[in-house]
């Protein structure tokens, strides 16, 4: 378990850094989730160039944009390093699409979040299993949901921790970073894609609106998976 002394350092380091600690405490035990979003390709590009012992993984719903499995080419071709890519399970696919319909998500919150469980959570939970630290690129800025989230928690579901270093980086520290870096990125964030998801379930937001409002538009839920729905606890420094 990490002690309060380990936690301030991570909490005061700069990113590259932060992980090089996480790594060194936990060997052969942290894994990088990526959606490919632009906080995943700042993430991405700070781990393999500072080459961190770090297992870098992607889940594919099926039904992403084409955009995303170019951007996954183009990053694997640049960094000359793997990204594991992980799959729903056929079954389940074919089940849920033969009892409820191929865009069943669109009738209900649950048949959508059903859907979400079968093509991301799933897939996810077998991509952590044995890992001992989780990273992510969720920043508090992205959605309400996500305001109070810790740098570091404990994750009792999952039971392992999960680290969020950009969590208080902005919007314009990605940016900055990415053009400073040529850090390559889905060119569909140029054409109003904030937050980029399953093709279906995504929309393009306009000026004034919430960066996740073009996730599952049509609900008024929470706007979110259930990747990163767990109940977590803060780790205190």
């Amino acid at each position: 378990m990490l002690n309060p002394e380990q936690i301030t350092k991570v909490e005061s380091s700069p990113v590259s850094e932060a992980i090089r600690w996480i790594t060194e405490w936990f060997p052969h035990g942290v894994v990088f989730s990526s959606s490919l979003g632009q906080e995943d390709q700042v993430l991405t590009d700070i781990i393999f160039k500072n080459d961190l012992p770090v297992k870098i993984f992607t889940i594919d719903t099926g039904r992403l944009f084409n955009e995303a499995y170019e951007l996954l080419e183009r990053t694997t071709a640049r960094y000359k390093k793997p990204v594991q890519v992980y799959f729903p399970d056929a079954k389940d696919v074919e089940e849920f699409v033969a009892s409820k319909g191929i865009n069943s998500f669109y009738e209900s919150v649950d048949n959508r979040k059903e859907c979400c469980h079968i093509r991301k959570v799933k897939p996810l939970n077998r991509a952590l299993k044995g890992a001992a630290v989780w990273i992510t690129g969720l920043r508090a800025e992205q959605s309400a949901n996500r305001h109070d989230m810790p740098m570091i928690e404990w994750s009792e579901e999952k039971q392992l921790y999960k680290f969020n270093p950009l969590i208080r980086w902005s919007y314009e520290e990605i940016m900055e970073y990415i053009k400073e870096h040529n850090v390559p990125y889905n060119p569909l964030h140029d054409k109003g894609f904030i937050s980029i998801g399953c093709a279906p379930c995504t929309r393009a937001v306009e000026p004034g609106e919430d960066a996740r409002a073009g996730r599952w538009w049509w609900e008024t839920s929470q706007k979110e998976c259930g990747l990163h729905s767990d109940k977590a606890i803060k780790v205190n420094s």
